[in-house]
């Protein structure tokens, strides 16, 4: 799924922009609840190594909130990685093109839903 995508389908079923908050990191987007303010993703580019993975490339990543049981059965499967600097129980990061953007886009409405 590609970054502009995922943006166009949030802001119009949820009506929230990326916020980018870091100098040191321009491309790290949040995307928070209007109400409470409460994170519910975050986009980033992050170097494979740092996820674990070979290599220096980057890969774009998308980190969500789900519950711990969730998170351990989909990190079996490619694609599902342990939270990049989140709490690992709680979050978990999906590189965005290994995915299907159907199944990005369920968990995201669980991390949603789970946030409000």
């Amino acid at each position: 799924m590609e970054r502009k995508e995922l943006f166009a389908y949030i802001a119009e079923h949820y009506q929230v922009n990326p916020e980018y908050l870091w100098k040191k990191n321009p491309n790290y987007a949040v995307l928070r609840h209007r109400h409470n303010r409460k994170w519910f993703a975050i986009v980033m580019d992050v170097e494979a190594e740092k996820l674990g993975l070979k290599g220096t490339q980057l890969e774009e990543i998308i980190d969500l909130k789900l519950e711990p049981e969730l998170i351990e059965i989909l990190q079996q499967s490619e694609g599902y990685l342990p939270a990049y600097h989140m709490n690992k129980q709680h979050w978990i990061s999906i590189q965005l093109k290994k995915v299907a953007p159907e199944q990005i886009l369920k968990l995201l409405e669980m991390s949603y839903e789970l946030t409000k």
